[in-house]
């Protein structure tokens, strides 16, 4: 009797011990065969520096999942074609979509209400917590003012040492900045970039010109050569071809004109006008998002970041934010270590960049403005930016003809 209790006993840990072992084998592997499809639908193509810079996420996602996941970018879609591109993912099963311009984000959201199984993201929109907030739909967005506010600096910088040489005088510290629209996340952002220069030069004055236009060189460049003729040594851009370098490289034929950059180094193109560059990194939140959906877990509670909602943001503490290739040779000295060190306090959340002596006045409606002096908190509240007003005074917005 005994041996049968024995045997008995040995046998029920046997078949126990198999079940575990199948359980951690077999039924992991079971697991890993889910699979999924990711759409990404995007504006422009490779030539483009800002779709680029999503399209960097793709051979990272395939190294990372493999077969798991099959990548479906669609390229060169304009907004009003946004409906057959959605139509085209939907039609292909996709699991996730993203999408990478404002402008998607109604089409986005009205699709995302039609299709409940399938996961909506859309890049830079802020209309993920308004009325009807869906559970699959998302927004989202780097916080790009930290990289346009230490952009400043190095600019800043440059005309510093550029007045301590005697290259310009005091007076002449002026910068230029080619804007594509006049629009909250353009105005922001060229707000932080100007501030930045202004906590080196506090006598510095901008000039903008707005090309109304994402993405034309021919524009882009001519509105730089009148930013230069009109005084400007150094210019930026939040526009998304690489002629305002051009311009400001041919220029320093003749004297010094130097760059910033968004969204690529200029370096090789511009290899004497180029300071630096900054860009937002979407890689972190693209990789999140299709591993939550791989997974089968909510985006927002699988992405380290801040949130609001299904809306969600982060700067250079999550690496959402980059600088990109300091020209060494051409920048003023000391401009790494003060990268750096903006870099560190950013992530510490220690740099107040919307505030000073200026009184902003919203270009929508003189009557709405903001002073300063008391801080105005960008992001507090959305992953998009909303600083909209121009600082009266000291940035002037000028008309180009064509």
């Amino acid at each position: 009797m005994k041996k049968i209790n024995i045997i008995s006993i040995i046998a029920c840990i046997f078949f126990t011990l198999l079940a575990y072992i199948w359980h951690v084998t077999i039924g992991k592997s079971d697991e890993k065969e889910r699979t999924i499809t990711v759409g990404i639908i995007l504006d422009g193509d490779e030539s483009a520096p800002y779709n680029n810079n999503f399209l960097r996420a793709v051979p990272v996602i395939e190294a990372e999942y493999g077969e798991r996941v099959k990548v479906l970018p669609i390229r060169n879609i304009h907004l009003d074609h946004a409906e057959e591109a959605l139509d085209e993912l939907v039609a292909e099963k996709c699991d996730l979509i993203f999408a990478t311009s404002y402008g998607y984000g109604e089409m986005m959201k009205e699709y995302a209400a039609q299709n409940p199984d399938i996961v909506f993201c859309e890049a830079t929109c802020d209309n993920a917590n308004t009325e009807p907030q869906l559970p699959n739909y998302h927004t989202f967005m780097g916080r790009i003012y930290e990289g346009r506010y230490i952009s400043g600096v190095v600019a800043g910088y440059k005309l510093e040492q550029m007045i301590a040489d005697g290259e310009i005088s005091a007076d002449e510290a002026v910068v230029g900045y080619v804007a594509a629209y006049p629009v909250s996340e353009v105005i922001s952002g060229y707000t932080a970039f100007f501030l930045g220069v202004r906590s080196v030069v506090p006598n510095a004055r901008m000039k903008v010109c707005y090309t109304d236009t994402w993405s034309d060189y021919t524009v882009e460049k001519q509105y730089t050569e009148e930013l230069i003729d009109q005084g400007c040594v150094i210019i930026s851009q939040h526009s998304d071809t690489i002629g305002p370098a051009i311009a400001c490289e041919e220029a320093s034929a003749d004297h010094h004109v130097y760059h910033i950059g968004y969204n690529q180094s200029m370096l090789d193109i511009a290899p004497t006008a180029s300071l630096v560059s900054c860009r937002i990194n979407w890689t972190p939140y693209l990789m999140g998002a299709v591993g939550a959906v791989l997974e089968e877990r909510n985006i927002e509670d699988s992405i380290d970041a801040v949130k609001w909602g299904n809306d969600m943001c982060a700067g250079f503490d999550k690496d959402w934010v980059q600088m990109i290739e300091l020209n060494v040779i051409s920048a003023a000295p000391g401009t790494e270590d003060k990268i750096r060190e903006l870099e560190e306090k950013f992530k510490k959340g220690s740099v107040h960049v919307f505030v000073g002596n200026y009184t902003g006045v919203n270009p929508d409606n003189s009557s709405d403005t903001w002073n300063l002096n008391d801080e105005y908190i960008e992001n507090k509240s959305q992953s998009a930016p909303t600083f909209h007003y121009v600082l009266k005074d000291v940035i002037e917005i000028i008309e180009i003809s064509d």
